[in-house]
Parts: structure tokens; sequence; C-alpha cells
């Protein structure tokens, strides 16, 4: 990949990472609950996330996404689920301040957090689309292909770790800051209505024609 086609692909990263989504919502929801160091956990599983909608591109399973109704729709309607779960759980969380939640030991595994963000990034057929939409742009079919998609998976995941730390620790810094049970019991809704929200934004997200 050409250093000019890089720098593009680059400034693209950045807007597909800081754009408001399901990710930004799990990194500030973890960072609510588990602080900033625990919290950034949750990044990690989203950049597997990214890279295993990386990999679906790049073998050519997202073609089939884009062109098949069945398997789209198999495939959205698992992410609306997801969605819908995070959000639910979210919305029941118990209503104590982070400092408690620290000095009680975390109740999730680092694991689980990791895999609970791949899930929300890896069954995202909105992703996919989008992905078959702007990756192509970047590639250069005159040259192999492996280490175009290694930069690009690389790309994504770098920008993505850089947001999302901002966004735990924003998460973690002024909310963490709210100690009131009414207070936290508000910001867990809060959360769990964006969870519900990108569920429903990606119910009603259709293929171009």
């Amino acid at each position: 990949m050409e250093l000019s086609t890089w720098l593009a692909f680059f400034a693209a990263s950045w807007a597909i990472s800081i754009s408001p989504g399901p990710g930004a919502v799990a990194a500030m929801s973890a960072g609510l609950n588990h602080g900033f160091r625990r919290g950034y956990f949750t990044t990690f599983g989203l950049v597997l996330g990214i890279w295993t909608q990386v990999l679906v591109v790049g073998v050519g399973l997202g073609a089939l996404i884009a062109t098949s109704a069945t398997a789209f729709t198999v495939i959205k309607w698992l992410g609306v689920g997801y969605l819908i779960y995070l959000g639910i759980r979210q919305w029941r969380a118990p209503a104590v301040p982070m400092v408690a939640l620290r000095d009680q030991g975390a109740t999730e595994s680092r694991r689980s957090m990791v895999v609970r963000a791949w899930m929300l990034n890896a069954v995202n057929p909105k992703g996919t689309v989008f992905l078959l939409a702007v990756v192509p742009q970047f590639i250069v079919l005159t040259q192999p292909l492996l280490p175009q998609y290694l930069v690009i998976a690389c790309t994504l995941g770098f920008t993505d770790l850089v947001v999302m730390a901002g966004y735990t620790a924003l998460a973690s810094k002024v909310l963490g800051a709210l100690k009131s049970p009414y207070h936290i019991r508000a910001m867990n809704r809060v959360f769990g209505s964006l969870f519900v929200a990108a569920g429903t934004l990606l119910a009603l997200f259709k293929r171009a024609a």
C-alpha cells in the first residue's frame, strides 16, 4: 500500500472509530462499571471484533452477507438480539458506585469482557457492509492483497485502541465520581437505553440496493 493511500485510510479510520456506535457505548459502559484499567479490556474485544470483520471481508464472506438476503437477515437479527440483551443487562445493573465495585472486587472476568465486546463488533452485518463499501477504495488489486489487509486491520485496531481509551477514561473519571445510587441507576439506564437504541437502529438497517 502506497504511503499516500495509507494516509488517506488512516484519516478515514479515525472518523470510523470516533463516530458514535455500539463500540463507544460498550467502552463507556465498561469504564463506568469497572474503571479504566479493567474496563479497557473491553477495547481489546472490540478490536478483535474489527479484525474478525476485516477477515470476513477479506476472504469474501462479506460479499455473501451483502448479496444474500438470508445470510444478512440471520446475522443482523443475531446482532439486534445481542445489543438488546446488553441493554437490558445494563438497565438492570445494581446501583453501586464504581468505587464500591473496586473495593468488592470485579464480578466479571477480563476474558468475559473481551468475549462480550468481540461479539458486539463481530456479529454486526452493518459493519461488514460498511467495510465492503470503504475498504475496496484503498485496495490496489495489482498488488498482493494479504499485506494490504494486514495494514488495514492494524490501522483500524490502532485507532480504535486510542479512541476507545478516551471513551473508557471519560466514563471512569467523570461518571465514576457519581456516588448516589439514584445517579448510578440513572446512568445504567442511560447506557442500557443506548444499547437498545443501537439494536433498534441495526434492526432498521437495510443493505443499499
